[in-house]
Order: structure tokens, then sequence, then C-alpha cells
């Protein structure tokens, strides 16, 4: 803006036309920078609160989806935990708990089949509800036992917006 200012009362000096007039226009520039600032402060508070929101909501899909590994890896230690539905459910929320989130804002499934892996293809079978007992595979196949967690949570937004 200096460099404006300079240029103009340059040319006011050579030019026939009153310093006052120039002087004028001087003047009313003196308050551009606030009412740009004016301007520009709500947008960037705004943009601003949209990145907290998305860091917020970001941490909460890491630690939901930290507390269904949990959940899983309960499951995973025996058949008798991959059909124990409530301790899968208690892992999880641990889990989600233990890194300050309220359990009650999270909602845990889980669900486990059976069969027989022949060289990469499982072929179902029936599974006992308990977790306890294995089914028999012809030879050349072994038993295994599939376990799906499946973990939501709700995100309370900080700000509330349209």
């Amino acid at each position: 803006m200096n460099w404006l200012r300079a240029l103009l009362n340059r040319w006011a000096k050579k030019s026939s036309v009153s310093n006052s007039r120039h002087g004028g226009i001087l003047r009313s520039e003196s308050g551009q920078s606030l009412v740009e600032l004016a301007i520009l402060v709500p947008l960037l508070v705004l943009l601003l609160m949209g990145v907290i929101e998305l860091g917020r909501y970001a941490q909460i899909a890491i630690l939901v989806g930290n507390a269904a590994r949990a959940g899983a890896a309960y499951g995973a230690q025996s058949l008798a935990q991959s059909a124990d539905t409530n301790g899968i459910k208690t892992a999880a929320g641990n889990d989600f708990q233990n890194n300050g989130q309220n359990v009650s804002l999270l909602t845990v499934n889980s669900s486990f089949t059976c069969g027989c892996d022949s060289g990469g293809t499982v072929t179902a079978e029936i599974c006992n509800g308990s977790g306890s007992g294995l089914g028999t595979c012809a030879s050349g196949s072994h038993w295994v036992v599939m376990l799906g967690v499946q973990a939501t949570g709700t995100f309370n937004s900080m700000f509330k917006a349209p």
C-alpha cells in the first residue's frame, strides 16, 4: 500500500489537481485492512471448526475399528470364545472405554461360522451354538472357524450446525 501512496503523492505534486482531493482518497483507504479482516475472520473460524470436527470424526472411526479388533482378538483365542458374544462385546467395550469414550455409544455384533477348508475352499458345516465340539472333515482338509465382529459408534458433533 505504501508504493501506491508514494505514487499518488508524486502524481499529485506534478498534477494541477489539488492535494486535498488526493488526501481524501488516501484517507478513505485507511480502514481497508480492517474491513478485509472483518470479512475473513468468520470464514477462517468456520474453516477451523470444520477441521476440528473432521479430526474428531476420524478419531472416533479409528477407535471403533480398534474396538472391533479387540473383540475379534478375544473371540479368536478359542472355539468356545468365538461363540461367546457377550465376552466379545465386553472386550470391544473395554477397549473403547479405555480410550476415553462412553461405551453406550458403541454397538457390537458378532457372528461365527464353521466349515472344512480344503485347499482354500471352505464348505460350511453346522457349528454347535456353544462353540464346543468340532465337525469332521474329509482327509486332506481341516476344520476352521470364521469369526466376524462388526462395531458401530455414534458421533456427537461438538458444534451444532444445520
